[in-house]
Parts: structure tokens; sequence; C-alpha cells
């Protein structure tokens, strides 16, 4: 059992993978599919950004985690899917596709979350507030997560839930010093991390994380802030499903 990738559209999820391949690695390396490969399947060269998608794709990757005890393999189902599969009329009208997919999640004990940030943080100068949510509207849509695990992830032991592109609202280096992972130094454990960044960025929806934890027996939901400009805060949540999920 692998751990799934998902989150709506438009919230950076190819551009962490696309990063978390490069081979300028610390802690996590992407085995397969290589960087240039993953590159000519994601990019689109002539719009210069990602290649938009209207149906539902499944990809493949491979990850080896660097722990103490070893280097461990992670195996990820990357599901790309068009920012409406989410909603209850697109799941109505397409009931074979939305089953198919559920068949997988329904298997995974690990999920791998991408959020966007929202209008109520304290951006950096000159950031379009617009292009984001504002925050009623973000804890809204974080509701339908908290139906969709409930529901729909039976098998679940570990979430860790991502507030992507962090370099807009946080002082990257700074926190990175506080969060980064050394097997070897007697840095903040998993608890105290999540403890955190769960007070600092992720407050408005507490109540709703809690109510996660609650329905999912044996269930572990963390909090992350990644970036695809700081390599130790992307690897972070890796590391973490590395270390209880990685075969």
């Amino acid at each position: 059992m692998g751990v799934i990738y998902i989150g709506d559209r438009s919230v950076g999820k190819t551009h962490l993978a696309m990063e978390l391949a490069n081979p300028k690695h610390e802690y996590v390396n992407v085995i397969t599919p290589d960087y240039e490969n993953l590159s000519s399947l994601l990019l689109d060269d002539k719009l210069q950004g990602t290649k938009a998608t209207d149906v539902i794709y499944q990809r493949d990757l491979e990850m080896q985690v660097r722990l103490p005890t070893g280097n461990k393999q992670v195996f990820v189902d990357w599901i790309d899917t068009p920012g409406e599969v989410w909603r209850k009329s697109w799941q109505v009208d397409n009931f074979t596709e939305w089953q198919k997919l559920l068949e997988n999640i329904r298997n995974s004990e690990g999920v791998l979350l991408i959020l966007p940030p929202h209008r109520g943080m304290n951006f950096q100068p000159g950031v379009e507030l617009e292009q984001f949510p504002s925050q009623q509207q973000w804890c809204h849509r974080f509701e339908r997560w908290v139906e969709f695990f409930s529901r729909d992830c039976p098998k679940l032991r570990h979430i860790a839930i991502c507030l992507n592109k962090a370099d807009l609202f946080c002082d990257l280096p700074q926190e990175a010093a506080k969060l980064a992972y050394s097997p070897y130094k007697n840095q903040m454990n998993w608890q105290q991390r999540h403890s955190y960044i769960l007070q600092r960025y992720f407050k408005p929806i507490q109540s709703q994380l809690a109510q996660i934890n609650q329905k999912i027996s044996g269930l572990s939901v963390r909090c992350f802030i990644t970036s695809i400009y700081h390599r130790s805060l992307l690897e972070l949540p890796w590391i973490y499903l590395g270390s209880y999920l990685a075969k």
C-alpha cells in the first residue's frame, strides 16, 4: 500500500513533484521517473507551464527516503485530476471513473494533501491576493476534505497536509531552521513540528483537523508548510510518511 498524492487544481502539486525529483536532493530521492522524464510528462513548452488535464491521470513515483535505519522505499500513486473531480456533481456524472479513483484511495494507508494559502495570511509585499481563496472559502473547502477522508478512506493511518507556496507568507530560512529534519541532531520531533505549524498556520481549521482524527480510529494527521524554493521544507512530509509507511 503506497501513498496517495492529491490536491485541488492550481495548488502546485506538479511543481512540487518536479522539484522533489531534482537530483540535488537531501534525504528524499525520486528513483523513477527521473527528472528529465518527469519534465517531458508534465511540462508544456509551448505554454511555458504545466500541462492541463481534463481527465484523471494516475502516475507512479518511486522514492527512496534516507532514514537512520537505512534507505527505505516509498511508492506513490499521484492522482492528477481536473479541479471538478472533488465536486459531487462531477462524481455523479462520471460515476465509473470516480469509483475507480475511490478504489485506489480506499486501499491506501497514507495521503499527502496539498492546500493553497488563503487571503487571511500575512503575505509578502507584492503578492496578488486575488489569486487565492478567502479564509472563509478555504475553511469551507476543507470541510469537503473532512467529509471525504471520513467517508471514503477507512484504511488511512497517516495524513500529511501541506500548506504550499510558503515562500509567499513566511521567512523560509527561519522556519526551515526550526523545522528541518536531522537524524543525528536534537531537532523537533514530528508531534512538536505539527503543533508549531498547526498553531501558526492552520488555526482556522484546527477543529476540523481534530474531527478527522476522531472519525478515523488510529489515524495520525500532521501539518506541514512546503515550497519549491526550500528543499528541507519540501522533503519534510515525505520523510514523515517514509518513517511510518516505507517498505
